[in-house]
């Protein structure tokens, strides 16, 4: 579809729409970018519509949508039709009276399609009121269900995997070609991963039964709108007239958003990540005190049941006032929660990203985050979530957790007050995903192939799709490929005599249905008390690392593990005072490279002295005494630190490209160092910095500018990919990222309908298909898109490559320390977390910071430049901690331990 920019145009001057007639009855007034939506709508465009979070974008579509779908010959409104016997027959009625299914409304997250709904219902009764409207998601109650199998509403508000659910229905054509609108919320969510790509192949599909199908979506966080418009929209049908071109719709909304930063009394010069940022809790208690109701942030499930449980004892008169909500936690309690919010009943709320989209919380007043969002989208989506409507103003405050955070505000602001957010790109032909979807088509009527191939590549992720890619498809879903040939359980979708490939086999087609999704996960296990009474779902590989009478916290609670049994793990509260292990979530968010950028940026104005904001002078310290005992990174400079102690030869480098790209680069130099001179590298990332220690002496001043200079690989294609692999555990790790492309693919199955699968269990049926393929199969194309998958997702192979240039054109400046930096610091105790316990590990970091204290305090009395030019000869040292360490907190050691520092013998 050829796409158009909408221009602004003056408010009509015509008569009301009922659309605007609705909103004024109503007291709204409608904005211009509404009206934009609203005509390009009746000209019969598809669209993207671009708007500040809670400035009105549902509105905008759906009362479009009524105008110009409802029938002008609108049966009566229910009020005003004759009296029925009962609520049951009138129910009968009025779908049998109500239009057939005619808008999809698609969301990302089950919570958010039930609030949807509940906007969307408002204008039915006076625009369209033969409409009928339902939920289907995988919360839907079973007699709701069957009624929609016997007739779909008017309007249905589904999730990706409902769509594909009713895709895989024998008469889905017959249901759904009567659909003339699809409507995307939240596209920014979906474009980015096989989600979105599900919903590119749906749209594909049912285009191809309705050429003139209206597409729209909406999106509040997106930098590269233009190419977020066209992978929304499928190509045009072959042969048929082209729809008029797609249009891209802003809403400029003067809506403020108010950026601030809790700031602490002394921003340690010395900080570490890690810190759950409980220093500032009398400051958010008293920001919660003053505001009627917050939302407060966090970027990991344990760190909101630290802080819950903190707010708690602070001030147990909120108990009952303040509320947890995660993913993790039951639905019934994530229900409870929001309805809380919205009735403003709840003062606060501890959350994670679980409350990160368009749910309307209209009460709430401000939000807090935890520690940096890490990239300027979040944040915006997440300062949102206050002053969720038209002409209301939004606020988050920061509360850093270390003062490394500091730097991060200020950059995030400066970058927000740019117009500067990250970009967002659909996955590149998933095969995985191909094949699900394949035999979902085969359930749903059949399909001819080379008719089915030409409606795949109007999806914008298979446009370029391969005809040898197609035909290793077809032929994986017809017998599983040359290694599983011979199992029947493989040959899923066959041709019958007329040409249509089908699945012939019920167990099977009950089999996918069941596994329709892609979405993968860690297995989950129920949490529930032995004496009954279910509190949420926690990962499996979490539980299984417990041992019977081992403490964690959960749901507000610190719980005491009594037994597994199947999935389910049964606890008991725990006795006051005792110690827990809160590590249960998953991994922390890389620092994206829009706000790294900025990052750079604020040192670069600290470097010459430009303390602007009040979080760059309370981080002041901190700077002046990196830039005293080394430099400052920089946009044209790459600092690197070189110190030696008795654990070895350290080198920091600090690219600030996050965590994700550090790992990878760190295993790259040091696999390229160990090519010059053989050496084993330990690796220590966070988001700012690297960190390889070596038992050797390596002469790194020499060493370094020819690791990342011109004559080794730093682009795509050019070895660099091969060089990374070699320098990790690759095939670990391919083996991971394989596991969820067979689950999608159909190889394994979640479960099958009434039973439940370990990830044990899952893990060793991936591991032995990636160890089949690989002896008997290695052209297997799921093993390069695990290969492929493990480049771009987990080490961030592009970004990668564009650091390593990045690298080039910069000034290596390498300083020889005495000790730590402030930088260095936090990527020692990276190392640390690994061997010591919480108890030892905060020993140790106590006297070492004593002892970085007493040093800078004593370079601010002298000449800096000179204690930075120290003899660097000398091992900085800290004696060891002599107590012996219990078994408890040996396991406490391994639940902090983040998981990064790994060893590469042979390097």
């Amino acid at each position: 579809m050829s796409t158009t920019r909408r221009p602004r145009k003056p408010l009509p001057t015509v008569a009301p729409s009922a659309a605007a007639a609705w909103m004024a009855a109503r007291g709204w007034q409608p904005f211009g970018f509404q009206h934009d939506v609203w005509r390009a709508m009746g000209e019969g465009r598809s669209g993207l519509l671009h708007a500040t979070t809670g400035a009105g974008k549902t509105y905008a579509v759906w009362l479009g949508a009524l105008q110009h779908l409802a029938r002008a010959d609108a049966a009566p409104a229910p009020e005003e039709a004759p009296k029925v016997p009962n609520a049951r027959t009138a129910l009968r009625t009025r779908r049998a009276a109500a239009p057939p299914l005619t808008v999809l409304w698609i969301t990302p997250m089950r919570a958010l399609a039930a609030d949807s709904l509940r906007a969307l219902q408002a204008p039915l009764p006076n625009l369209a009121p033969t409409w009928t409207s339902g939920l289907r998601t995988g919360d839907t109650a079973s007699g709701e269900r069957a009624a929609q199998d016997r007739r779909l509403p008017t309007l249905l508000v589904t999730t990706p995997e409902s769509v594909s659910l009713l895709l895989a229905r024998a008469d889905a054509r017959e249901r759904l070609a009567s659909v003339r609108l699809v409507v995307v919320d939240e596209w920014h969510e979906l474009v980015g991963n096989k989600r979105g790509v599900q919903v590119q192949l749906a749209l594909a599909r049912l285009s191809g039964w309705n050429p003139a199908l209206q597409v729209w979506g909406m999106s509040a966080t997106l930098g590269n709108l233009e190419e977020a418009l066209h992978t929304l929209l499928p190509a045009s049908v072959p042969g048929v007239p082209h729809p008029p071109p797609a249009v891209l719709v802003q809403g400029r909304i003067d809506k403020r958003l108010e950026v601030q930063v809790m700031l602490p009394a002394r921003a340690d010069r010395f900080a570490w990540a890690g810190h759950m940022g409980l220093s500032l809790l009398p400051q958010v208690v008293q920001s919660i005190e003053a505001a009627a109701s917050t939302l407060v942030f966090t970027n990991t499930r344990s760190q909101a049941e630290r802080w819950y449980q903190a707010l708690l004892e602070a001030r147990p008169d909120w108990a009952g006032t303040i509320a947890l909500h995660h993913g993790s936690l039951g639905h019934e309690v994530r229900d409870w929660v929001e309805q809380g919010l919205k009735a403003g009943q709840l003062k606060a709320v501890v959350c994670t990203s679980s409350l990160d989209l368009g749910v309307d919380f209209l009460p709430v007043e401000q939000v807090l985050q935890i520690g940096s969002a890490k990239g300027v989208a979040r944040l915006v989506q997440r300062a949102g979530r206050s002053g969720h409507a038209p002409g209301r103003s939004s606020s988050i405050t920061l509360v850093p957790t270390h003062s490394l955070e500091l730097v991060e505000a200020a950059a995030a602001r400066h970058a927000l007050a740019q117009g500067r957010i990250e970009d967002r790109h659909t996955p590149r032909a998933p095969l995985d995903v191909l094949v699900q979807h394949l035999v979902t088509v085969a359930l749903g009527g059949g399909f001819v192939p080379d008719a089915l191939l030409a409606e795949v590549r109007r999806a914008p992720a298979y446009a370029a799709l391969t005809d040898n890619d197609w035909q290793w498809a077809l032929q994986f879903v017809r017998q599983g490929g040359a290694s599983l040939a011979t199992y029947p359980d493989f040959h899923r979708v066959v041709p019958d005599d007329e040409g249509v490939w089908r699945v012939p086999d019920a167990r099977l087609a009950r089999r996918h249905r069941s596994n329709i999704g892609t979405i993968v996960s860690d297995a989950a296990m129920q949490v529930q008390f032995v004496s009954g009474g279910r509190l949420g779902s926690v990962e499996e590989s979490f539980i299984a690392r417990l041992r019977k009478g081992d403490v964690f916290m959960f749901a507000g609670r610190l719980l005491e593990l009594v037994r597994t049994q199947q999935m389910t793990a049964y606890v008991r509260i725990a006795p006051k005072g005792s110690a827990a292990l809160p590590r249960w979530s998953g991994g922390r968010m890389p620092l994206s490279n829009t706000l790294a950028d900025a990052m750079l940026e604020q040192l670069a104005q600290a470097e010459r002295g430009e303390f602007s904001t009040p979080e760059m002078r309370c981080a002041q310290p901190l700077l002046a005494l990196q830039q005293a005992w080394s430099a400052l990174p920089t946009p044209s400079r790459l600092v690197a630190e070189t110190l030696h102690t008795r654990e070895g030869w350290h080198l920091y480098l600090y690219p600030l490209a996050g965590r994700l790209v550090h790992l990878g680069l760190a295993g790259l130099l040091g696999w390229r160092a160990s090519q010059q001179v053989p050496n084993t590298f330990s690796i220590a990332v966070n988001d700012y910095g690297l960190e390889l220690l070596s038992a050797k002496p390596v002469d790194w001043t020499t060493l370094l500018p020819r690791l990342i200079g011109e004559g080794t690989h730093t682009t795509i294609g050019s070895g660099l990919e091969d060089e990374v692999l070699a320098s990790l555990n690759a095939t670990e790790m391919a083996r991971r990222r394989f596991r969820e492309i067979a689950r999608i693919a159909g190889l394994i199955f979640q479960s099958h309908p009434g039973e439940q699968r370990s990830s044990r269990q899952l893990q060793a049926s991936s591991s032995l298909y990636y160890d089949v393929f690989a002896q008997y199969d290695p052209g297997n194309l799921l093993l390069a898109q695990a290969r492929a998958e493990l480049l771009t997702n987990e080490l961030d192979m592009d970004r990668l490559a564009h650091t390593l240039r990045d690298m080039q054109a910069q000034t290596l400046s390498i300083h020889a320390l005495k000790r730590p930096t402030p930088f260095a610091l936090p990527l020692m105790v990276e190392r640390f977390r690994e061997r010591l316990s919480t108890e030892t590990l905060a020993d140790r970091l106590a006297r070492m910071v004593q002892a970085l204290e007493q040093a800078a305090d004593a370079t601010t009395g002298t000449h800096l430049a000179q204690h930075a030019a120290q003899p660097t000869d000398m091992v900085w040292d800290v004696p060891e901690n002599t107590s012996n360490r219990t078994q408890r907190a040996r396991r406490a050691a391994a639940w902090n331990a983040p998981r990064r520092t790994r060893k590469r013998p042979g390097l």
